[in-house]
């Protein structure tokens, strides 16, 4: 997001649609920031339908909430959840994500508000997520479009799609970290006591029950990894970190992440790199170094793998 601008965030609600979901959107993007401080410009962030709404089976009605055409003026467009996802939406709802879509805006969709794109045909040829409660039936309705049923979000070019409810949470700090950088997510995500990053190919669901133990957890040797990203750690180490073989470190790391060890340290170690850009270290054997990507080459590598852009690039758009 360009300084001194307000990117001007547009969610679709309609009838049936999730409280949770439209509450995502407006923790995320309708709410000052003071702790960012004055002079980082945020969000600007409003609702629209296309008639009266009644939430979650008519628990309670929205009023004085605009019309589709708030939505001509997003830069990045919502859309929520259907109850009737199967079902067609009415041609003026997908008449203004086409015509946001076709001038340049970014879309979204929380939960089976893809199969809304859908409908639109905008995810023909793309990669996209629903809940995997519905994903045959996606499969079905949308045979052009790629699902892909076991993810928390996915992002194609500017549309990005969302698994269920919670999901939107993750696929809401992708796009601030995106816009802000990554220390400014690490803020917002400890303001909401939410993980600042589940990498997005993390399952949307475990398929067998977490162990019970807690000494078969993760979590200390993840934050003993994070506390050593300088080290030459490797997924043996690891292992041996935990008190378990490499084969029962790669079956944990699928089950409770959704990832190998080897793809977690490297995502770790780029986040690193990025808080160290932001930060202002300009000298990238440095970053290399610190972040435990060893050289600039495989910081430069690595970098744009994860982020899209070169690290020069980033420190023009995020750094001090």
């Amino acid at each position: 997001m360009p300084p001194g601008s307000s990117h001007h965030v547009v969610m679709i609600v309609d009838s049936g649609s999730n409280p949770f979901e439209m509450g995502v959107g407006t923790e995320l993007f309708g709410l000052t920031r003071p702790e960012l401080g004055e002079d980082r410009p945020w969000y600007s962030f409003t609702l629209c339908a296309l008639g009266p709404v009644r939430m979650n089976h008519g628990f309670f009605t929205l009023t004085g909430v605009p019309d589709l055409s708030e939505a001509d003026r997003a830069d990045t467009l919502i859309v929520s959840n259907r109850p009737d996802s199967w079902v067609r939406p009415p041609q003026p709802l997908l008449d203004a994500v086409t015509r946001a879509h076709d001038r340049g805006a970014r879309l979204v969709s929380f939960c089976t508000g893809a199969f809304t794109l859908a409908h639109a045909g905008l995810l023909d040829g793309r990669r996209a997520t629903t809940h995997w409660r519905w994903a045959d039936l996606f499969r079905d309705l949308f045979p052009r479009v790629t699902l892909v049923p076991d993810v928390l979000y996915v992002q194609d070019g500017p549309i990005h799609t969302a698994a269920g409810s919670a999901a939107a949470l993750d696929l809401g700090l992708h796009l601030i970290r995106e816009d802000h950088g990554t220390e400014v997510v690490n803020t917002v995500s400890r303001r909401l006591v939410f993980a600042a990053h589940r990498d997005g190919g993390q399952r949307q669901f475990v398929t067998r029950p977490v162990p019970e133990v807690p000494d078969e957890s993760l979590g200390p040797v993840l934050t003993w990894a994070r506390a050593n990203l300088h080290e030459p750690l490797t997924v043996a180490s690891l292992a041996t970190r935990a008190a378990v073989s490499q084969a029962t470190l790669h079956r944990r790391f699928r089950a409770e992440l959704g990832t190998t060890p080897l793809a977690w340290l490297t995502a770790e170690r780029v986040d690193l790199a990025r808080s160290l850009i932001e930060r202002g270290e300009s000298r990238l054997d440095v970053v290399a170094r610190r972040s435990g990507l060893g050289s600039a080459a495989n910081l430069r590598v690595q970098f744009h793998r994860r982020t899209g852009l070169a690290p020069s690039a980033y420190r023009r758009r995020f750094g001090p």
